[in-house]
């Protein structure tokens, strides 16, 4: 079992250490206090109501200050040294979850107003937290030994079970920006949680699509369940399957590279997974990665999004988590950048087809791995393992 050992650091935020799991030593036991003495944390900053799309935006202003790319001695998310009180006080660790120093949404809890207008704004109620996959500094999740992927994943169960009770909470969002073309502000390879007081706009295209399906189902079938059914029928679109999990690029790919993650099971989070299918995932998104850092002779961009059902009576009857990872690479030289069409329309235009796509990631050259026989790439015909 993965041990837990929550603490606090000089500014009251909550950090907790994930160890390995077989980990002999507790953790609690020698625990190290944070003597940096950092000032009292602020308020939240706002939301702020949109009338013309009927959704919130976060004013996050004071995130202006927040750390920039610093150089390797001066990380916040390395274990501690004496030359750098870094946020972990800890001379080494396993995975690390913490209150986000500078978060866009808390540290106060509560709802966004109701019954919403122009000019309706209240404080940014929610919570935000890092994720720190390593206590080394370079790399990224694909290197990850698949031990600490399953850390990673009892720490995203963990904290999405946590999250989603407390006050206010509507959606929570495990994700990962990775390369410095998405826009990441560390290099150190780690993740963030996001606990929203509302139901984000794509959860709620998402959800509303789901809920239509099931209603006309009558509740037997899930939207998701039925198209990775079809995908897996179908074959060409196929990148591996596994006993509890399978990847696909999706038929209306938006982006270059699309992956979407799916369980075979229709769970509504993260917490919800049993122990085989943690235990498998840890393998299945390794290799997922290493396939898609496999690709191109550098790094792939990406953005890894854990999409998981909102705490909506509506919507999560027929949520169902999933996965979808994306990236603008279209080429190895070449970047897909939002212009008119898909940034002021939302009308995506893709440049590359998703069965090519999903050929190159089945048959990239992955490195060697204990890769066991239920999570292998799928192939196109029938698309079985």
């Amino acid at each position: 079992m993965t041990g837990i050992t929550s603490t606090r650091l000089s500014d009251g935020r909550e950090l907790m250490y994930f160890d390995d799991a077989g980990t002999s030593t507790s953790r609690a036991g020698h625990l190290t206090t944070d003597h940096r003495g950092l000032p009292p944390r602020g308020e939240p900053g706002e939301v702020r109501f949109d009338a013309l799309t009927d959704e919130w935006v976060a004013v996050a202003a004071h995130r202006q200050a927040r750390t920039h790319l610093p150089p390797a001695d001066q990380c916040p998310i390395c274990p501690t040294t004496p030359g750098n009180a870094s946020e972990i006080p800890a001379a080494d660790y396993d995975v690390v979850v913490f209150e986000n120093r500078f978060p866009s949404l808390g540290p106060a809890l509560g709802p966004v107003p109701e019954h919403a207008g122009w000019g309706t704004k209240g404080p940014a109620y929610g919570r935000c937290e890092v994720v720190s996959f390593t206590p080394d500094h370079t790399g990224s999740f694909s290197g990850l030994s698949q031990e600490r992927s399953r850390t990673v994943i009892e720490a995203w169960s963990h904290r999405t079970a946590a999250l989603s009770a407390m006050t206010g909470i509507k959606q929570v969002f495990p994700f990962e920006n990775r390369g410095a073309d998405i826009g990441v502000t560390l290099h150190h390879p780690h993740g963030q949680i996001y606990a929203y007081p509302y139901v984000t706009p794509r959860a709620g295209v998402l959800g509303a699509a789901a809920r239509k399906y099931y209603d006309a189902t009558d509740g037997r079938e899930t939207l998701t369940g039925s198209l990775l059914r079809a995908e897996r029928e179908d074959g060409s679109r196929m990148v591996l399957e596994g006993t509890h999990f399978s990847a696909y690029v999706p038929f209306a790919a938006r982006w270059p590279l699309e992956i979407h993650l799916v369980p075979h099971r229709q769970v509504a989070d993260l917490a919800a997974l049993d122990g085989e299918e943690k235990d498998e995932l840890a393998h299945v998104y390794l290799d997922l990665l290493k396939r898609v850092d496999a690709l191109y002779p550098t790094p792939t961009p990406y953005i890894s999004a854990w999409h998981q059902a909102p705490l909506d009576d509506v919507l999560r009857p027929a949520g169902y988590l999933h996965l979808q990872l994306t990236s603008p690479r279209r080429a190895a030289d070449k970047l897909k950048y939002l212009a008119g069409s898909e940034a002021a329309m939302g009308a995506f235009i893709n440049d590359t087809t998703p069965e090519s796509v999903a050929e190159r990631l089945r048959n990239v050259a992955v490195p060697p791995s204990s890769t066991p026989a239920a999570a292998l790439a799928a192939t196109p015909e029938g698309a079985s393992a």
